[in-house]
């Protein structure tokens, strides 16, 4: 008998394929002796929508809600029922033993492979591969060690419960947002409590007043000093005839050393990465969205290897790992990294529970690299920049702490006080591994958006001081600032936010942030975040419980819960249809009103109404604002999937003498996408497209054999 193996994606199967031996390659599927490697592709089986359980459903109307089936149905989804039916015929055979689960090992991976298997009612005995990287040592190690199947029952009841309770919310109440107000209004269960926290910074900012406030300072030729009425006070003065009155005080005066305290600090290296930890840190030092660094993550995890498990909640690693971890080191010692990683191989690494600890990892462990070989030349530019980010976090776990000598000075002029730091290094320790750069770069410092008009004392180097001593000011100085208010949102900053108040889960925020960009809901100024016209309006029109992220995040622990086996699906469940329930008749019971930000003054041709102007992946267009209306017209030209070399941005398309081109407006690049004779392809194209379905192993040889013949006659003619 053999076991089917059960991938998530098909790049990941023929991985898998190839280091269990299975060299006979099919369409759907590709066989060895023992096993046989098919796949998913993302999933394949869905819930049923609303007309799957009555056609009536198809039509939206505010009186058949809210939709509550009493049992959730599950449907094959139309886009990828091909493989489906593949996998369901291999299900069949005779000659399968068992299953081998080996999709994402997660929740959502999980729940890939227990829909497909309760549809095609798969009754024989399965187990689960839960691995951690996709290295070959990995998958063997991993195929050695496969787990029951249903020791992870509980995984997949949460996500279960996840799922049917983003249909029962989501879905029930977009549609009586949308149909109650005839736009396109959707709403969530996590989406719409991370609107909220935008707006209530968007409303903080707004009502903010800005107001001036002075600081003092006295320069002593070698250093200078802040004034404090003492020790805990910020230095702000709110009048401006306290401040002169000051400055007055200490203009040239003898201040005499009151106190002179040096003390040994320590600052440890940072922890290692977990996914959202990851996001921030390239949100805010290479500029990454939090779907970009998803996607790139995902490479470097899938493609290169070079990286483990990617949607981790862990910046620990397990006890397990330590024996790997110097193999580990000399994988990465390439490159700009050779220097600093060698030099740890020399002796006994610094192993602490600073970063192992078995009690603060559950599904998986921190993101490490692997130690699989690293040809650096091989990677993006992108990819480079993210691994250069997880290298040297990793590296840093195992250098001693950042040591330096700090000296406190409190100075008195009369009954003034005046205070100076100065910092000595003694040992760069970890921080070596970010030499060149900023001093805080990859530090866990606090959120860079949690700002404080408290002009902390300035550190330097301080000469040599006696307590006692008379220093003479040499000039004291006024400076006038104004309060400001809190800053808005970069991904950064909201990942922080949303992981502080439980919303989402590391694999689910960067999708969340798009959703709410995507639906127009919120914009991107720059690096910030800010709600939208529709958006600010949405917000609302919601009910407050779902604009509070308290009941979204009391929801995530209890799939927490529930995937521990601690939780009560069946009483979670009938608390969210509870909700879904009680917010639907808030809705139909609301009195305000909805009016269209992005209304023109233009009317439809068909019906008169005016037209919207809405945003879609080709460009802007106009739009009846009446739903049963389908007018639609392009408002500028279209948008080309093909980048500008310069800026990346979409370029326009446009059609000349010459044919159809491709034109950055920016940067004035010119692009042809083709001739007048039907737009042939160059054989570079031509080139790239056999070689990127030679290697897809979802289709057939006959494909890259047709590519090849069309350019030989090309060439020919």
């Amino acid at each position: 008998m053999k076991s089917l193996v059960l991938a998530e994606k098909p790049s990941v199967a023929k991985e898998i394929a190839r280091v269990l031996g299975c060299s006979s390659k099919h369409k759907s599927y590709m066989e060895g002796p023992s096993y046989v490697v098919t796949w998913a592709l993302g999933h394949l089986v869905t819930l049923a929508e609303p007309e799957d359980y009555d056609p009536k459903y198809k039509t939206w109307n505010l009186e058949d809600l809210p939709l509550l089936p009493n049992k959730m149905n599950l449907k094959v989804m139309r886009e990828t029922s091909h493989q489906y039916k593949a996998v369901a015929q291999l299900c069949k055979r005779s000659d399968i033993g068992e299953l081998i689960i080996a999709t994402d090992a997660g929740r959502e991976g999980e729940l890939v492979a227990r829909w497909i298997m309760e549809l095609v009612h798969w009754r024989k005995p399965f187990k689960r591969l839960w691995i951690s990287s996709q290295t070959d040592k990995a998958i063997k190690d991993g195929f050695k060690a496969l787990k029951p199947g249903q020791h992870y029952n509980n995984l997949y009841a949460s996500a279960v419960c996840r799922a049917e309770a983003d249909w029962l919310i989501g879905l029930n109440v977009t549609r009586a947002l949308t149909v109650k107000y005839n736009a396109q209004l959707a709403a969530g269960r996590v989406q719409t409590p991370t609107l909220g926290a935008l707006m209530d910074r968007e409303k903080e900012i707004n009502q903010f007043q800005s107001q001036p406030f002075w600081t003092v300072s006295a320069e002593f030729g070698d250093f200078q000093a802040a004034w404090r009425q003492n020790d805990s006070h910020d230095g702000r003065l709110w009048s401006r005839e306290e401040a002169d009155a000051i400055v007055a005080r200490l203009q040239v005066q003898k201040a005499k050393v009151d106190k002179l305290r040096t003390v040994e600090k320590l600052e440890p290296h940072p922890q290692a990465f977990d996914l959202t930890e990851l996001q921030r840190e390239a949100n805010k030092r290479l500029g990454f969205s939090a779907k970009m660094t998803s996607n790139v993550l995902q490479k470097l995890y899938e493609q290169h290897k070079l990286v483990t498990y990617p949607r981790t909640d862990s910046r620990y690693l397990s006890s397990d790992i330590v024996p790997t971890l110097k193999g580990r080191l000399e994988s990465v010692a390439v490159g700009p990294y050779a220097p600093l990683a060698r030099k740890l191989l020399r002796g006994q690494l610094a192993v602490t529970k600073r970063f192992v600890d078995d009690s603060k990892v559950s599904d998986h462990h921190a993101i490490i690299p692997t130690d699989e070989y690293v040809n650096l030349s091989a990677l993006s530019n992108d990819e480079r920049k993210l691994y250069d980010l997880i290298v040297r976090r990793f590296i840093s776990l195992f250098y001693p702490p950042y040591k330096y000598d700090e000296t406190s000075v409190t100075l008195t002029v009369g009954a003034d006080k005046l205070y100076a730091k100065g910092k000595i290094q003694k040992d760069i320790g970890w921080k070596e591994l970010y030499a060149g750069n900023d001093s805080r770069f990859a530090s866990d410092d606090e959120d860079e958006d949690e700002r404080s008009e408290d002009k902390r004392t300035p550190e330097q180097l301080l000469p040599a001081l006696v307590q006692g001593q008379a220093v003479p000011v040499k000039q004291s100085r006024l400076k006038e600032l104004r309060t400001m208010p809190p800053a808005r949102y970069t991904e950064a900053s909201l990942l922080s936010k949303m992981e502080k108040h439980g919303l989402g889960t590391p694999a689910t925020r960067a999708d969340i942030i798009e959703k709410l960009l995507s639906t127009e809901t919120i914009e991107r100024t720059q690096n910030r975040l800010i709600p939208a016209g529709k958006g600010k309006q949405l917000i609302e029109l919601v009910v407050d419980e779902l604009r509070s992220p308290d009941l979204t995040a009391e929801w995530e622990r209890e799939l927490e819960r529930i995937a521990l086996g601690k939780g009560d699906a069946a009483k979670f469940m009938a608390g969210i249809r509870e909700q879904a329930n009680k917010w639907v008749n808030a809705v139909k019971n609301e009195t305000k009103e909805y009016k269209p930000h992005n209304l023109t003054h233009s009317r439809c041709p068909e019906c008169g109404k005016l037209l919207m102007e809405v945003k879609g992946k080709r460009g802007k267009s106009f739009v009846c604002s009446d739903r049963e209306c389908s007018y639609r017209r392009q408002a500028e030209p279209a948008l080309s999937n093909k980048r500008c070399p310069q800026c990346h941005k979409k370029m326009e398309i446009h059609t000349g003498k010459a044919g159809k081109y491709a034109q950055c407006r920016p940067c004035n690049v010119i692009e042809m996408l083709g001739d007048k004779q039907g737009g042939r392809i160059n054989k570079h194209q031509q080139k790239k497209m056999i070689d990127q379905y030679s290697d897809n192993v979802s289709l057939s040889n006959s494909l890259a054999d047709a590519l090849k013949a069309a350019m030989n006659k090309q060439t020919e003619d």
